[in-house]
């Protein structure tokens, strides 16, 4: 933890906040996110000199989709309005959170759902993106002192009611143990999938390039397989997303996994394409390797469905134009810009929080 936050991190304040205070502090974070700010840039160099996936770019885009997406007052009350419980909550229950790192601020709804409910969050942060949130805070509790009394940092857990943890599957098992006992939140592995038709425009590709390619497609809501009709021809998608993110592979980290993807794929024989900054490989499995990108075919838009339906449990979003039905989906490059009811792994955590 930055030497700086120690101290702030034992302030201790008691005053209760209503509501209406936490929505309008929170308003005003995202009226303070919108300025010019030193130390922000000073927090987002520290960040990529420390996590090389954090580039500035990458950093700025999650404080954006934050700032007008989570932080902007009528996204906030129309959201609260959903629950007509939280005027009633009047036990402030302690929560922890363990946050992934794979993206910058990818734990920060989650705090955000147990602060609106007017609970306290026991933070967890993760090595690789420690800084950010602990800035956020900080502006929050400039803005009002009394937010200190809803958050602190820790690398222990204890004195706590309930626990939201996101991690692998592998860590999930852990935490199931773990926090058996208590009211909880366990995430997996999850990814995202894409169904083109093959009538897409110049401008959809484009959309669908980013839901692969932004944060390196490190995120849970990145694009790590695509379905296409049978027959369909990558040459044109392909281009425009060379043409479009060919910067991607001047990135070292990026760089040194495409390189080392390849060797693979080509000393195992594997078919594939590849345009310099992705690798596309025809596979079942939905989870690609970095700097890779799966595809299938389907042969009707019914098959397909069915498909998606009998693995919908390990899937974040499905982004498309196409009208599927029994399945809730996102338009071509909106996977990264969820709003504030776009649930990870489709629980409520609001109503979570408000149930513990």
């Amino acid at each position: 933890m930055d030497e700086r936050y120690r101290d702030f991190d034992k302030l201790s304040i008691s005053l209760e906040m209503t509501l209406t205070e936490r929505i309008n502090a929170l308003a005003r974070l995202g009226d303070a996110l919108a300025k010019d700010d030193e130390q922000l840039e000073n927090i987002i160099q520290r960040s990529y000199i420390e996590n090389k996936w954090f580039t500035e770019e990458n950093q700025q885009q999650a404080l954006t989709a934050i700032k007008d997406f989570f932080l902007n007052e009528e996204n906030l009350n129309n959201w609260i309005a959903q629950y007509p419980d939280l005027e009633e909550v009047s036990e402030m229950k302690t929560i922890g959170i363990i946050m992934a790192g794979n993206i910058p601020l990818v734990g920060f709804h989650d705090f955000l759902c147990v602060f609106v409910a007017g609970h306290k969050a026991m933070i967890k942060l993760s090595d690789k993106d420690k800084y950010l949130l602990p800035y956020l805070l900080e502006k929050l509790v400039a803005i009002d002192a009394r937010v200190k009394s809803h958050f602190y940092f820790t690398e222990r857990f204890t004195d706590f009611q309930a626990v939201i943890a996101t991690g692998s599957n592998n860590t999930a098992r852990y935490f199931e143990s773990y926090f058996s006992k208590y009211p909880n939140i366990i995430r997996k592995n999850r990814t995202s999938v894409a169904v083109l038709d093959g009538t897409e425009s110049d401008e959809t590709i484009l959309a669908f390039g980013h839901d692969v390619f932004d944060y390196f497609g490190l995120g849970c809501r990145n694009v790590s397989k695509i379905y296409v009709p049978e027959g369909y021809n990558f040459n044109h998608l392909l281009e425009i997303w060379h043409d479009n993110f060919k910067e991607m592979a001047m990135h070292d980290k990026y760089k040194n996994n495409f390189d080392y993807n390849f060797a693979l794929y080509m000393l195992n024989r594997t078919p594939l394409l590849n345009n310099g900054c992705l690798i596309l490989i025809q596979e079942k499995n939905l989870h690609a390797r970095i700097a890779s990108l799966h595809y299938d075919t389907y042969k009707n838009m019914q098959e397909l469905e069915n498909e998606l339906l009998s693995i919908r449990e390990s899937l974040q979003c499905i982004s498309t134009l196409v009208k599927l039905p029994s399945l809730n989906t996102v338009a071509p490059g909106g996977t990264q810009q969820p709003s504030l009811l776009d649930y990870p792994d489709g629980e409520d955590v609001m109503k979570w929080c408000l149930a513990v």
